[in-house]
């Protein structure tokens, strides 16, 4: 389940950085109106500003595009999560700033999330392991937390229900981009995170 390779004929670092962040964000207005299937890198690579001939310099197929689309996602998120969390500090405060900080990465990177979900099924059996293990590590990161309070007394679960919470967690989180048609009509982010975060720690709280 290791990071996959997406071969490029050019050498330049930064730029092969700047016309992939370019291609993932065509990719992910495409993906979202039309779906992976149904679009094609002749479209990618108009939507990203380029040719399809520069376009195949910095990828090898479709699906390369999905994968790094997927892989952006989670890296961005591990990141700004990392600068913003102190898994060790074991207090409810460090859960509710954790959850806080996610759900507004979440709220960033909605449509990228949508389409994530939508289409990591178009993933090869070689892409999908490993998207899916980011996944797994991204609720970790929560389950870490709460497994820090617990040691530290601010919450009494079971093994079992830390990871649980954690996962929790991370699907309430999603909410707030799979069913923004709705939630985003009656309610502010700062509101949603409010109510959410209030549910959650009353659930793990009283467990």
């Amino acid at each position: 389940m290791e990071k996959r390779e997406v071969q490029a004929s050019v050498k330049d670092e930064k730029l092969i950085e700047k016309r992939r962040t370019q291609m993932i964000k065509g990719a992910v207005s495409l993906f979202k109106q039309k779906g992976f299937h149904r679009t094609t890198t002749r479209e990618i690579a108009k939507a990203a500003g380029f040719s399809i001939g520069t376009l195949y310099e910095y990828i090898r197929q479709k699906e390369d595009v999905l994968y790094l689309v997927c892989d952006t996602i989670y890296d961005q998120t591990h990141m700004r999560l990392e600068e913003n969390i102190d898994t060790k500090l074991g207090t409810l405060e460090s859960l509710e700033l954790a959850i806080c900080n996610y759900f507004k990465v979440v709220d960033d990177m909605q449509d990228e999330v949508l389409v994530m979900y939508q289409e990591v099924k178009s993933l090869s059996k070689d892409a999908l392991p490993y998207v899916l293990k980011k996944e797994m590590e991204m609720a970790s990161m929560f389950k870490k937390i709460i497994v820090s309070c617990v040691e530290n007394g601010e919450l009494t679960l079971t093994e079992e229900e830390c990871d649980m919470a954690a996962h929790n967690i991370i699907v309430q989180g999603q909410m707030w981009a799979f069913r923004r048609w709705s939630l985003q009509k009656q309610y502010t982010l700062e509101q949603y995170i409010q109510f959410q975060t209030k549910l959650i720690l009353r659930g793990v709280i009283h467990t």
